[in-house]
């Protein structure tokens, strides 16, 4: 089951035990109510009484194990998407690195009088026109008899496509050790039956 799914199922069974819990509780309100005004029915409510109480009881303790196992898919979700965003900036500071390397390159070529391709060029002076115009500038005082010729540094370049963090975080699989999915009534009619 995949991390994303499995915070769907999770958080919808907490809604359903919340929901499933707020009734038990009104009906165990108006069963102490009932204990109140009339003292005769005192006995007989209070066995049920307890029976709704224990309800309660193991609706916490089973909602407790979903909250604590989606607590550790939350966790698992932010490892995996933290990890692809890490990827993501590790690339990006290795294309800058290898990017300066090349405006260095092509810097110091123009200095030395050598041909460069007008694309190079034309990054060198996308990144500093100032340091295009000193290489421009000292490559004219060199002025060489014979000068090489150079190909481009970037070559074909291409677009390196990412996982989305969330959805790379989402579709992860979820750990397997999750608790059963049980429906709320189905607890709440066990502690009944029990009773």
């Amino acid at each position: 089951m995949k991390i994303g799914e499995a915070q769907e199922i999770y958080r919808e069974q907490i809604r359903a035990y919340q929901k499933e819990k707020s009734s038990i509780s009104k009906q165990l309100q108006n069963l102490r109510r009932r204990m109140e005004i009339r003292p005769e029915e005192k006995e007989q409510c209070a066995t049920e009484a307890a029976t709704l109480e224990l309800t309660l009881e193991a609706l916490d303790e089973k909602q407790d194990e979903y909250q604590e196992y989606l607590s550790r898919l939350t966790e698992t979700y932010c490892a995996y998407w933290n990890a692809a965003v890490a990827d993501q900036q590790a690339d990006a500071s290795e294309e800058y690195a290898e990017d300066m390397a090349k405006v260095m390159e092509v810097a110091r070529r123009i200095m030395r009088g050598d041909i460069v391709p007008a694309s190079d060029e034309k990054k060198l002076m996308e990144y500093s026109e100032e340091m295009y115009q000193t290489a421009k500038n000292v490559g004219a005082m060199v002025r060489r008899q014979k000068r090489e010729k150079h190909k481009s540094l970037w070559g074909d370049e291409e677009e390196k496509q990412y996982p989305d963090p969330r959805e790379a975080a989402e579709n992860a699989e979820a750990p397997g050790d999750g608790p059963a999915v049980v429906d709320a009534s189905s607890v709440a009619a066990g502690v009944s039956a029990e009773g």
